[in-house]
């Protein structure tokens, strides 16, 4: 990426606070210029802007402000003909090249970010070096377009005459698109909690994982010997009742009139919270920089799970994966999409690709290739859009429901919902989302504080009992005579 200038400090023996460090605990620091988006660019609130940076493996320590998570070199999925690690290229990539990385923002050089390799005995070449950088910079939408959006947004957002608060313009995802596709199977049909435990486990499971690809001829722990106990899908014959139609319809008119309100001057361009074994030790090797002590142990870097590629998921037995990672009927979805990726039938490239063309006609395309993948209904499809940048569309649930209620005292229902939130957000098109989110968000933050400030775990506490503004209350049994 042009906008990228690497300054490369590697630390080898030095005394910190009287210790001497280990040789082959080497890091390697890199500078990421923020650029044009200094001026607002806040690491806490921009990594804390949205439930997928609680969701493993990423890790937010809210004490020394610092994001942390393992990264892929991937030095087989850079292009040939390009310096630039393209993140949609990661079928083949390889697990044990996962390197742990720091992300912070120096408060004596806020216009930059300090990016922190753990790289253990390794050299990084350049093309390691790039391919991280431009990992960091896909979660945190660091491009020009990205940039572009956040002055857009803002400027409407205050022009509208709105309270000051938390006003979300760039909004966390992964590092890859693999990640964010699994992670919005894993939002559906579920409460928060649970979403976060079936993350969690897909990343014990991606360390199980490389450790037993260092041994052959022991894959065989990984086909279940009894049935995974069954969760009931959400029926089928519902894809054909009145309010799915009613849906599936409005998600459709949805795409189109939000796309043909998009601004002239907006351009898509191109541009994965931590297991449980996430731990870091030798702090001393950057004074200050973990002071959680739930981050601290004496578990080694390369103990902790990254999020798993295709191709590991695509060898997995489904009833495996349900019962290994207490997925459900969500299991068949992930390995399904994980094979058509490997098999070539699902290109993430080309979904990238489709997103740096601004038509109507690139849009409909898009769309209509997710909807096509298993498991990829209205919500789904509308979670990974804005994940890839599209904000006119606003995936509506039962949470949209709960917060129309007590926000904008409107009795919503799942068939006027989306009708509802095209009303009332129309005048921040194209950023309907945007807007949207930084209202729910900071509902969530009344409610719980500041999410940045929140201990990880906590993260579980956030559920939909605690956000009703009174008690659900229990009908009893009368008794009689």
């Amino acid at each position: 990426m042009s906008h990228i200038e690497i300054y490369k400090m590697t630390e080898e023996k030095k005394h910190r606070r009287g210790r001497v460090e280990s040789d082959r605990q080497e890091w390697v620091s890199l500078m990421l210029p923020l650029g044009e988006a200094a001026e607002r660019f806040e690491l806490a609130s921009v990594v804390c802007s949205h439930g997928l940076f609680m969701m493993a493996p990423n890790r937010w320590d809210p004490i020394s402000k610092t994001l942390l998570r393992p990264l892929r070199l991937n030095p087989n999925s850079l292009h040939r003909h390009e310096c630039e690690w393209d993140p949609s290229e990661e079928a083949d990539c390889s697990a044990s090249d996962s390197v742990m990385v720091h992300v912070s923002q120096p408060q004596d050089c806020p216009q930059c970010l300090h990016v922190r390799v753990y790289a253990g005995t390794r050299s990084l070449t350049p093309e390691n070096e790039e391919a991280i950088l431009t990992q960091v910079s896909r979660m945190l939408r660091l491009s020009e377009n990205d940039e572009r959006i956040s002055r857009g947004f803002h400027e409407l957002y205050f022009s509208s005459d709105e309270e000051e608060g938390s006003v979300i313009g760039r909004v966390f995802r992964s590092p890859t698109l693999f990640e964010d596709m699994v992670k919005c199977i894993l939002l559906c049909n579920c409460q928060w909690p649970r979403t976060l435990s079936m993350a969690e486990a897909l990343c014990d499971l991606q360390l199980e994982l490389q450790l037993k690809s260092l041994v052959p001829d022991k894959t065989e722990h990984f086909i279940p010997e009894t049935p995974a106990l069954k969760e009931v899908e959400p029926k089928k014959k519902l894809q054909n009742s009145k309010a799915s139609k009613c849906l599936a319809s409005q998600f459709s008119g949805e795409i189109k009139q939000g796309f043909e309100n998009l601004s002239n001057d907006i351009v898509l361009d191109k541009v994965q919270p931590t297991s449980r074994n996430l731990r870091v030790e030798h702090c001393i090797a950057d004074s200050g920089l973990l002071c959680d002590p739930h981050l601290v142990t004496d578990t080694g870097f390369d103990k902790v799970g990254n999020f798993p590629t295709p191709t590991e998921l695509a060898k997995l037995d489904k009833n495996f994966l349900a019962k290994r990672c207490k997925l459900g009927y969500r299991a068949g979805r992930i390995v399904k999409l994980a094979q058509g990726i490997v098999e070539g039938r699902i290109q993430l490239r080309q979904l990238e690709e489709n997103c740096m063309e601004r038509s109507l006609n690139s849009y409909h395309k898009l769309a209509e290739q997710l909807r096509q993948i298993d498991g990829f209904g209205p919500f789904t499809c509308a979670n990974v859009l804005m994940c890839m940048g599209f904000y006119h569309v606003i995936p509506t649930d039962s949470e949209t429901i709960r917060h129309l209620a007590q926000v904008h005292a409107i009795q919503s229902s799942i068939r006027t919902m989306v009708t509802d939130v095209e009303r009332i957000y129309a005048k921040y098109a194209p950023f309907q989302f945007l807007a949207y989110w930084s209202e729910l968000w900071n509902f969530y933050e009344k409610r719980f504080g500041k999410l940045s400030e929140m201990p990880c775990s906590d993260y579980k506490l956030i559920t939909a009992s605690k956000m009703r503004t009174k008690p659900r209350q229990q009908n009893k049994r009368k008794k009689t005579a």
